[in-house]
């Protein structure tokens, strides 16, 4: 049985809303009913993005440079005047070389990407989630869960993602709610091009990741907080 859901008049802001997963994202709160944000360094008419310009709201945003998320963050309420929810969406994967073949900038970029870019969103956000009572979902990964070889950084940066969820949740109990989910492999146009080789008929659509997303940002989930949400199908 499928699920709606009724956003109506709530203010989402998504970043890495121009890729697979936030762009998918971003069009099921559309559909939704909901105002949604889509921040990104990548605009909407980039050739490379993924994200229906029609269904969404666009402010360009460097998910890593704390003014400009500061800007963004304010822009939107100033613009619309609440913060419902906040998507943090942007990330990426490297991987491939053991710890001491990885260079110190590979590591700089994947914890700024993926953690940095969580934590300032989250930190300028959650003044004004607590004024609504909204949600925070973030993107870890089930990777994080253990160490692996070849890709130790990312492991490490997307486990930080679910460590400080579970510490914003903490800090803001009874205020707003913040949960992460924990993909496995997207089927994304770049991971199929990546591997090409692969099963893609295991890997998780953007479209079901998105379901469980608007589930965690609805009122049905208002005794979930703190959590990591397996997202990869079947363990």
């Amino acid at each position: 049985m499928a699920v709606e859901y009724d956003f109506d008049g709530a203010v989402v802001l998504v970043t890495g809303a121009s890729g697979a997963l936030g762009s998918a994202i971003a069009e099921a709160f559309d559909a939704a009913g909901a105002t949604v944000c889509a921040a990104d360094i990548v605009a909407p008419s980039d050739d490379d993005a993924l994200v229906d310009s029609s269904a969404v709201e666009f402010y360009e945003t460097d998910a890593t440079d704390e003014d400009s998320v500061r800007d963004t963050v304010s822009a939107v309420v100033d613009d619309h005047g609440r913060l419902d929810a906040l998507c943090n969406i942007a990330g990426t994967w490297r991987g491939g070389d053991p710890i001491e073949d990885t260079d110190v900038s590979e590591f700089d970029m994947l914890f700024d990407v993926n953690l940095k870019s969580m934590f300032l969103a989250s930190k300028h956000a959650i003044p004004h989630l607590r004024e609504t009572g909204g949600a925070i979902v973030s993107v870890s990964a089930r990777s994080s869960l253990e160490g692996g070889e070849g890709d130790g950084p990312y492991r490490a940066s997307k486990a930080g993602v679910r460590l400080l969820t579970e510490t914003v949740a903490e800090e803001n109990l009874g205020e707003l709610r913040a949960n992460a989910i924990m993909p496995s492999v997207i089927d994304t146009p770049m991971n199929r091009e990546m591997m090409p080789d692969a099963d893609h008929d295991s890997w998780v659509d953007p479209g079901d990741i998105a379901d469980v997303v608007m589930f965690l940002c609805s009122d049905e989930a208002t005794v979930t907080s703190g959590a990591a949400v397996p997202v990869y199908g079947e363990a």
